[in-house]
């Protein structure tokens, strides 16, 4: 059984940005009452360098949502062309994948700050080029692809970095309640920033749009700034990032069971049981009477709105201590969920199966992101975050595909119930097969 033995805050790590609050014991807390039980855990905001990490993350929340719609809405506007959208899109995923796998290594050899500094500023240089393209009127798909695939690349730098750093600046038991309070942010952003692109565009233009992601992300890096030096522990000091260095993360994970049945169980919930590539066709049929547009449109808020939800409510769940039964029960919850949206005929019934659904996906979320940094080492957190990210991003992508050819094989409510009973189906069987994830606690 893996047990995760960081029990405080290293003192070493947090002397140089001590506030008032950040030498308290979250541990000694008194236990939550009345209200406070159910209502989202925020001790780790108490903590000067996780706050400042946090509330960077609620600007990026939003701004890049702005971004993600100004770029197919521009290309789309100059090709008339829905593929080329497409296209568009795996030229983001490919350098993402790639450069994410590279950065979980990076992360787990550099100070982790300077890496968040140099690719925060790399990812604000990107929409401040997409500005100027944009108000220039140079209308060139190429230039857009490219831009946008620095973008991702330099996302794909960051991310392993900024969820790696976490467990270096809470406690072991304080990072469910921390990777809640990141995960709704980041579903809030899903759902404001595309609703915020909508109204804004007709005001002030696409363009501007660019822009004020660029200079939002100024505040990001001067949140990363004020962080704490975060070097590599011990030996990890002389170590390279390189192919032998990705290649050891991929053997890590194999070799501890825990971890890889956290992995198992995203792609399991994701490729199985994500049925959004269905959407438009359950629009335009089954719930056609609401409109096809509004059907559209809810479906699609549908589970970042349940997400929300969970993550304001996470107290309930977030003092957990059995971390791989939370996760079991929640994928498991988020296959039942999906059995009863692909069942549902009318549009409401299915759209707050889905609502469940987001809720069960953000506290799979939670637990599965505190197993990666309470069960690995810190100088494999990196590489663990860098496989996190690329499982994340490239699930449902191959869920696409899957539910797109089921759906036009046995009709989109059967492929997407099905899909879920086979969520529900294969995680029992992991659970059942491999006891290390049921019994993994903190």
């Amino acid at each position: 059984m893996y047990r995760a033995t960081r029990t405080s805050v290293d003192t070493s790590e947090s002397s140089s940005t001590t506030d008032a609050g950040e030498d308290e014991k979250p541990g000694g807390d008194p236990p939550a009452r009345g209200w406070r039980r159910w209502a989202m855990d925020t001790r780790p905001l108490r903590i000067p360098a996780y706050r400042r990490l946090w509330s960077s993350t609620i600007v990026t929340a939003v701004g890049s949502q702005l971004t993600a719609v100004a770029v197919p809405k521009q290309i789309y506007d100059i090709t008339q062309s829905s593929a080329w959208v497409g296209y568009a899109s795996l030229a983001g995923l490919v350098p993402m994948v790639v450069f994410a796998l590279w950065g979980g290594a990076v992360a787990d050899t550099v100070d982790r700050r300077k890496l968040l500094l140099v690719t925060n500023v790399g990812i604000a240089v990107t929409s401040l080029l997409f500005w100027v393209q944009a108000v220039t009127g140079l209308d060139s798909v190429p230039v857009l692809m490219i831009l946008l695939a620095a973008q991702q690349a330099f996302f794909g730098l960051n991310q392993p970095a900024r969820s790696a750093s976490i467990a270096r600046l809470v406690p072991a038991g304080e990072l469910p309640a921390a990777n809640a309070l990141g995960t709704t942010v980041m579903q809030i952003g899903a759902v404001a920033g595309p609703l915020l692109a909508g109204v804004l565009i007709p005001v002030i233009g696409l363009p501007e749009l660019y822009l004020v992601d660029a200079v939002a992300l100024t505040f990001t890096v001067w949140a990363v700034f004020r962080l704490p030096a975060l070097p590599p522990l011990g030996e990890t000091v002389a170590r390279r990032a390189g192919v032998r260095e990705i290649a050891a993360g991929f053997r890590y994970i194999a070799g501890h069971k825990v971890l890889l049945l956290s992995f198992l169980a995203d792609i399991v919930a994701m490729v199985f049981g994500m049925p959004r590539a269905l959407f438009p066709e359950l629009a335009a049929q089954t719930y056609g009477s609401w409109g096809s547009g509004f059907a559209l449109g809810l479906l699609f808020a549908a589970i970042p709105v349940g997400a929300v939800l969970g993550g304001l409510f996470s107290g309930v769940f977030s003092r957990a201590r059995r971390h791989g039964l939370m996760v079991i029960g929640s994928v498991v919850g988020w296959g039942l969920a999906v059995v009863g949206f692909g069942l549902s005929g009318n549009l409401w019934v299915a759209a707050a199966f889905l609502a469940a659904g987001g809720v069960a996906d953000m506290v799979s979320m939670v637990f599965r992101g505190a197993i990666l940094l309470s069960a690995a080492t810190d100088e494999m957190r990196g590489r663990m975050q860098g496989v996190f990210t690329v499982v994340v991003a490239g699930g449902p992508r191959l869920a696409d595909v899957l539910h797109g050819t089921a759906g036009s094989l046995f009709g989109p409510r059967a492929a997407v119930a099905g899909g879920g009973a086979l969520v529900v189906v294969v995680m029992l069987a992991l659970a059942a097969a491999m006891p290390a994830l049921r019994r993994y606690r903190i």
